[in-house]
């Protein structure tokens, strides 16, 4: 009799614990890393990449600690994507191709030939980038040394990239989790970022198809569209069970957004004489307007707890300019965006704001149980502040 009391008792601890511990494992939030599009220097996100990347050293002291490491989702748009590529591409032993800092030396030091700039027309007259150079360097750099070229399945963690595709008239996202399910949703990596970065203006639209030749696409720039894919980032991770079966809701989900400054030129430069808007700032109006709006909605979405939500900006004009240095993009003061429309400037710098997103992520890895088992933990509402 006390053998089958002793038995019954261990099957309820049983259970008990491995409720306790699915729970505890279902607390980790997912965490999320977003690159915009926007330029061909990225400056303000190789600022940031490389900040974020040097405080996960040092608050974990590992210098081989990777951004990857980090995080679950990884997106990126046009330049954002170049970088959000670089970051996790996987060297065939699980390990990223580059760390922050030598990816955004790739960009910097590679920047005349990934968009080289060639003379077309009757006359020479207009500008374009050559495809041809772009090409050659984004296949060398992701084709690993055993003649293996990467693919969308090839990355350390989940990637999405955004372009449109004119076949369709529509949103394309290219999806690792989309690749893992079928070849017909895997492309090649180099493909993927040509794909994001044909800006009509300056690239003809490019053609691509799946590995096993079933899908194909048309691409345009996916700044058209989707310069800032944080959006794309945190609905796929809302829906995707299989990668994230504990997330239920945006309390779930820790989010770091990085821009590339503005590409529109100052408001002053926007109107003709007439009082009209110049044709020639429209798509970098349209690009930084998607940008912001995204920004607005995720702002409204973390209101209640909007830690779990930055997003570094610089407010610098990029476009014709050199742009803000690195050093000047970490020490300029955050921008946060507030509901209906509002902006605040903080007391923070992005630098600061970078440490103190690192210092909660490197924090919530580290597991400590709670003192009993399966308890709902309780949530103070606190009231809205000014619309927050």
């Amino acid at each position: 009799m006390a053998m089958e009391i002793s038995k019954i008792t261990l099957e309820i601890f049983s259970k008990l614990e491995k409720k306790w511990l699915s729970h505890c494992e279902g607390s980790k939030k997912t965490r999320v890393l977003s690159i915009d599009g926007g330029g061909t220097t990225g400056i303000v996100s190789g600022a940031s990449l490389i900040h974020l990347e040097d405080q996960i050293q040092a608050k974990t002291g590992d210098s081989n600690a990777r951004i990857v490491d980090f995080f679950d989702i990884i997106a990126g748009t046009g330049i954002g994507a170049v970088l959000a590529v670089l970051l996790n591409a996987d060297d065939g032993n699980g390990r990223p191709l580059f760390t922050a800092r030598d990816a955004v030396k790739f960009v910097n030091d590679r920047r005349t030939e990934l968009f080289k700039v060639k003379t077309v027309g009757v006359f020479r007259r207009r500008l374009m980038f050559s495809s041809k150079s772009m090409d050659r360097i984004l296949k060398e750099v992701l084709t690993r040394d055993d003649g293996k070229v990467l693919t969308l399945k090839d990355t350390c963690k989940p990637l999405l990239v955004p372009c449109y595709d004119l076949n369709s008239s529509a949103p394309f996202v290219f999806s690792r989790a989309d690749a893992s399910e079928s070849a017909s949703y895997d492309f090649e990596l180099w493909k993927v970022i040509r794909a994001t970065s044909a800006d009509p203006s300056m690239f003809k639209p490019f053609p691509l198809t799946s590995l096993d030749g079933k899908t194909s696409c048309l691409a345009i720039d996916g700044g058209l569209v989707m310069n800032n894919p944080t959006a794309i980032a945190v609905t796929h991770a809302l829906h995707n069970k299989r990668h994230f079966p504990a997330l239920t809701g945006v309390e779930n989900l820790v989010v770091i957004s990085i821009g590339n400054g503005l590409l529109s030129i100052s408001p002053k430069r926007k109107l003709d004489r007439h009082g009209r808007c110049l044709n020639s700032s429209v798509v970098d109006i349209a690009l930084d307007g998607v940008s912001e709006t995204v920004d607005q909605m995720l702002g409204n979405a973390f209101c209640w707890n909007d830690s779990d939500y930055v997003r570094i900006q610089s407010n610098c004009y990029t476009k014709g300019s050199v742009g803000p240095t690195l050093e000047e993009v970490l020490m300029e003061r955050g921008v946060e965006s507030l509901p209906f429309g509002a902006k605040r400037l903080l007391t923070e710098t992005n630098g600061e704001r970078i440490e103190s997103f690192v210092q909660r992520l490197v924090s919530s890895r580290r597991s400590s149980l709670p003192p009993s088992p399966c308890k709902d933990a309780a949530v103070s509402v606190t009231p809205l502040v000014h619309g927050r």
